[in-house]
């Protein structure tokens, strides 16, 4: 006699489970029935596993639905209040968090200037490489203890719910490995920051680390302006520039997981000196330091001051924010002939000029771009502005948790 080995049925009960939460979370509300006819599986089963997954309390009951002749049916929603994650947005200068249900609505959110060690923000030039890396470890060690203080004020904000925090998620501005350790962010200056170890040690929470551009990316494509849009290049315009790139609505991280870099594109051949070692990086001419470098000739000090200067028609800032918009488009340009995507999202805090970038951001892709290219390509600005990065790190906690749901741990 042959034996059926016992896992079997519990696989099956588990890819089922999964089809069923995952046809609950795209499509509600719907029935039971509705659920059986998008997933082929029986009503039986169907109605087995919606009350499993209401006992979880992941699926609520909402109430009678049309009835197409015969008894209303009953309606099934997920339960967004499940459970809460935390996102955290590390900028260069400044630390974004939030504290979101399930569905990604904001619950809580704050905002903090991030600060440096003061010698290094004067920009200390150390012979001494030995020293000059012991101040860059004492400087990360200062910024985490900042951003460790935020996810516990994010934390403290939770409403009870039966699964409590789900998981932090984190968008930094640099290069992370799978291990989400932080191996290279050159406008912070660290090397080899063991970020996802150090906050999984003090919260016991699982936590997720990504370059701050894919954050962004995977923010505007579930709550913002790439909504439905199979390819898209997220550009994050801050401190520096970082890009985001999905393709056929996935995020493409590239052999090593390191894609993304399009900021230290070399855009002039013998340009300035970048602080990831190349010379004439894109960023060093389009972001948001290379404005505030310009501005700074015309005694501006800050973009807020900036934006409000341009808000008052200061002809001589509305020219410069031009001027980096017309270098920023001529990145832009490089992209769309790359990678001939459906949209290109410009976000993070230069997002913010938008109403005086986008004509020259515009003007120089329509110059530079192969016309098969830019023929259907979109140029947006994120929905989301600023807040792209920190909505994107809440989803890769939530997403971590479902992935979890789903495998059955």
């Amino acid at each position: 006699m042959k034996i059926k080995p016992t896992g079997d049925l519990a696989l099956i009960k588990k890819i089922n489970t999964a089809i069923v939460l995952e046809a609950v979370l795209k499509h509600a509300p719907l029935s039971r029935a509705q659920i059986s006819e998008l997933t082929g599986l029986n009503k039986a089963t169907v109605s087995s596993l919606v009350q499993d997954l209401i006992d979880s309390h992941l699926v609520l009951e909402n109430g009678p639905g049309q009835s197409s002749g015969g008894r209303k049916p009953v309606m099934l929603l997920f339960n967004g209040t499940a459970g809460y994650a935390v996102g955290i947005d590390l900028g260069v200068n400044y630390i974004r968090g939030m504290l979101v249900d399930m569905e990604g609505n904001v619950i809580a959110e704050l905002q903090r200037g991030l600060k440096q060690n003061s010698e290094q923000q004067r920009g200390l030039d150390l012979q001494n490489a030995e020293l000059q890396r012991g101040l860059n470890l004492q400087n990360a060690e200062q910024a985490i203890d900042q951003l460790t203080s935020c996810i516990e004020l994010l934390i403290k904000e939770a409403p009870n719910s039966p699964y409590g925090i789900v998981g932090i998620g984190v968008g930094v501005p640099g290069i992370v490995d799978d291990n989400g350790t932080i191996l290279f962010a050159p406008n912070l200056k660290w090397r080899q920051v063991e970020l996802q170890k150090q906050l999984e040690e003090r919260f016991g929470l699982p936590v997720t680390i990504d370059n701050e551009a894919n954050a962004g990316a995977q923010g505007e494509q579930k709550y913002g302006a790439g909504r439905g849009i199979p390819n898209q290049i997220y550009v994050s315009v801050g401190i520096g520039i970082g890009t985001g790139i999905i393709l056929n609505k996935e995020l493409y991280k590239g052999t090593s997981g390191f894609s993304g870099e399009l900021g230290h594109l070399s855009i002039e051949y013998d340009g300035k000196p970048c602080s990831c070692g190349n010379r004439g990086c894109w960023e060093l001419y389009a972001s948001e330091n290379a404005l505030l470098e310009r501005a700074s000739l015309l005694g501006y000090e800050s973009l807020e001051e900036l934006l409000e200067a341009a808000a008052e028609d200061d002809e001589r800032v509305v020219a410069l924010i031009r001027s980096i918009g017309d270098y920023l488009g001529a990145g832009i340009a490089n992209i769309v002939n790359v990678f001939n995507p459906d949209v290109v999202i410009i976000g993070n805090r230069m997002s913010r000029a938008a109403q005086w970038l986008e004509p020259a951001v515009q003007a120089a892709v329509d110059q530079r771009t192969l016309p098969y290219h830019r023929e259907r390509m979109r140029i947006l600005f994120a929905e989301l502005k600023d807040q792209s990065a920190v909505r994107g790190a809440a989803y890769y906690a939530i997403s971590t948790f479902f992935s979890k749901i789903k495998s059955g741990q």
